[in-house]
């Protein structure tokens, strides 16, 4: 049932008279640069309303990825000040974090539409190139409401609808880009949002078509490491001196620190439309049709161009993946995880390499010897997760969603408690387990660590969900 919350103000005024309209009136103050007109009609508005846009881009992935990272098995929060509750996957209307996640999502929404209604049409110097990136925004926005978000209003303190439609709405602005200017990362976002719909067909032709334009294309959001907004999952990954915060599941320690320090103004960028994508859902879709040939083909595609990345090599000594008791997390290259061996990195032997773009424990013997069968599928959802590590994808695949902040549902009237979006949605065979998904066993003397769940294999055997494994 709908809150109704009163507001009472009692003014009390001791011992003072006149009238005091013109102190406390500030309706006509008027900062020139800071007015609709300083922005719409100026020359080349446009282009630097599309900077902004990229500002937003940064500010949404500061949000989303520490929520989703955390709410995945990629990543544990040891003792850190980023959020507390998204481990146990306890997600809350109450949490900030969720108000915060929402926000910048809706706000990327708000400056990519008065960018096409406002900005452009009033710039003189508008063309098509923008007007296509305007309208990718928009699809954007769309993509990453139905990505974290069961539900979410539209517009202002619209009616929320659902994740399906979002990225039904996606696919419309984004095919509006790329009619205007076809580019890959267009095509590829066109795949996402067809594939967590399970639009088999229509993600593969997206995919096909990102690549028949670049195979190698990387589309990534940009910090500022000195003027804002930098990279926070950057910071919590490396630039924590001697905190001990985050640390990622042993299986993909190699992986870690995705994000490393760069120079005084230029921070980590998140690699969050590549290449590798469209590849994987080539793959995927080639299992679910049967067709082992093509899922090697594009395999074998993706280790030619994960090969050609950019690796790191970096300084992590301070890195003691101690946790808070000494010799309790793996720390040497020694260590076997899982039966597999070269997944743990010594930090305390000199500088470590650290792919910085995609990396993956995957490799052409592995290709060679994959069958279309359930093992087959989880070691691609194990790649996908060590590729997209710490690009928020990984609850995403879980089918994890996140809520609509209590603030939106006390004041709009189109939302009340219990309804669609207002409820976490955790798949049963997710919230039976969540408190084994960091956890992991090390014996130190033996040199032998063990995951206590293997949650690529509880995707695969849950695959006739309609919340996992979309193209089953």
């Amino acid at each position: 049932m709908k809150k109704i919350i009163l507001f009472s103000t009692a003014i009390l005024i001791f011992g003072c008279t006149g009238d005091f309209g013109d102190v406390v009136n500030y309706k006509d103050v008027q900062n020139p640069n800071l007015s609709e007109e300083s922005v719409v009609g100026q020359p080349n508005s446009a282009s630097i309303w599309l900077t902004g846009l990229e500002r937003q881009l940064a500010n949404v992935f500061n949000e989303t990825l520490v929520l989703s990272e955390l709410g995945s098995d990629n990543y544990v929060n040891t003792q850190t000040f980023f959020n507390q509750f998204m481990d146990q996957l306890l997600i809350q209307i109450t949490d900030p974090d969720m108000r915060d996640t929402q926000r910048q999502i809706q706000r990327l929404r708000e400056l990519a539409l008065f960018g096409l209604e406002k900005v452009g049409p009033g710039d003189p110097n508008y063309n098509g190139e923008t007007e296509a990136e305007f309208n990718y925004f928009e699809g954007l926005s769309y993509l990453f409401s139905g990505m974290y978000f069961s539900a979410l209003p539209q517009e202002p303190v619209g009616v929320p609808i659902s994740s399906v439609e979002h990225y039904e709405n996606a696919i419309i602005a984004i095919d509006a880009a790329i009619a205007i200017n076809a580019k890959p990362e267009y095509y590829l976002a066109k795949a996402r949002a067809n594939y967590y719909l399970g639009n088999k067909s229509e993600a593969v032709i997206a995919a096909t078509a990102a690549l028949s334009l670049d195979g190698s294309f990387d589309r990534i959001a940009q910090f500022d490491e000195s003027n804002g907004p930098s990279n926070t999952f950057e910071d919590a990954l490396y630039e924590r001196a001697t905190f001990d915060d985050l640390q990622p599941l042993p299986t993909l320690d190699f992986l870690d620190p995705k994000y490393s320090f760069l120079t005084p103004n230029e921070d980590a960028p998140v690699h969050y439309l590549k290449a590798e994508e469209a590849y994987l859902i080539l793959a995927e879709a080639g299992l679910a049709d049967n067709d082992i040939v093509a899922a090697r083909e594009n395999l074998t595609a993706l280790l030619d161009l994960i090969a050609s990345r950019e690796v790191r090599n970096i300084d992590d000594s301070i890195e003691q993946r101690s946790q808070v008791d000494e010799g309790s997390r793996p720390d040497n290259a020694s260590v076997i995880v899982d039966g597999r061996p070269g997944l743990v990195l010594d930090r305390q032997n000199g500088n470590v390499d650290i792919p910085s773009v995609s990396g993956t424990s995957l490799t052409f013997e592995d290709i060679s010897t994959m069958q279309d069968n359930d093992a087959g599928l989880s070691m691609l959802y194990r790649t996908r997760q060590e590729v997209f590590i710490a690009e928020g994808l990984r609850m995403v695949d879980m089918g994890v969603k996140l809520v609509i902040d209590e603030n939106e549902i006390l004041i709009n009237e189109n939302i009340n408690e219990g309804d669609l979006g207002t409820t976490a949605v955790i798949p049963p065979f997710i919230s039976t387990i969540v408190v084994d998904l960091d956890a992991f066993t090390y014996d130190k003397a033996a040199g032998v660590a063990n995951t206590l769940i293997n949650l690529n294999d509880v995707l695969v055997s849950n695959k006739n969900s309609d919340q996992v494994v979309p193209f089953e």
